[in-house]
């Protein structure tokens, strides 16, 4: 698989991908980035948008996560609200890391999630679904492939500051 590269005047201190027990950033920081193709069956994801966070408990990569003004962390569930985000590490509690808010990201999805749908939270933390919910729809939020694209249980999701407000659609 390819990485993440940042574009612009950025020079990052902690890879996309890294999780740190140190605050490299200050919390809240987004930052651009282009995917950088390290074999010729990578896909191009193209630019992507990146915010840094203080991690939550049980977070594992691709988990999608709901966080606070106060750039916190929390495996996102069903009925959660807030800007939405999707975690690049395992990035736990007391650790910092990386949260994709745009363009194409791979997420970890539940069974039978199909591509071209509306996105919804789930039961399950940090697992999206296709599956309606009511008042757990990720706002700014598609299914591009079905589960197990780009890897078994992942799928990728297009991204543009999603959110949840756990409000029924009228």
């Amino acid at each position: 698989m390819g990485t993440w590269r940042a574009v612009g005047q950025y020079v990052t201190p902690q890879a996309i991908s890294d999780t740190s027990s140190l605050k490299k950033l200050q919390l809240g920081t987004t930052i651009r980035c282009k995917y950088q193709l390290s074999a010729s069956t990578d896909t191009d994801l193209g630019e992507a948008e990146f915010i840094y966070l203080l991690g939550v408990a049980s977070t594992a990569a691709y988990d999608a996560v709901t966080f606070t003004y106060a750039f916190q962390s929390a495996r996102a569930v069903a009925d959660a609200t807030g800007p939405v985000g999707i975690a690049q590490s395992a990035n736990l509690a007391a650790y910092y890391g990386w949260y994709q808010r745009r363009g194409i990201a791979q997420c970890n999805v539940a069974s039978g999630f199909a591509a071209n749908k509306p996105v919804y939270l789930t039961s399950t933390a940090g697992t999206l679904d296709d599956a309606v919910v009511a008042g757990d729809k990720v706002e700014n939020a598609i299914s591009l492939s079905a589960i197990n694209t780009p890897v078994t249980g992942d799928a990728y999701v297009w991204l543009d500051l999603p959110l949840v407000d756990d409000q029924a659609e009228t």
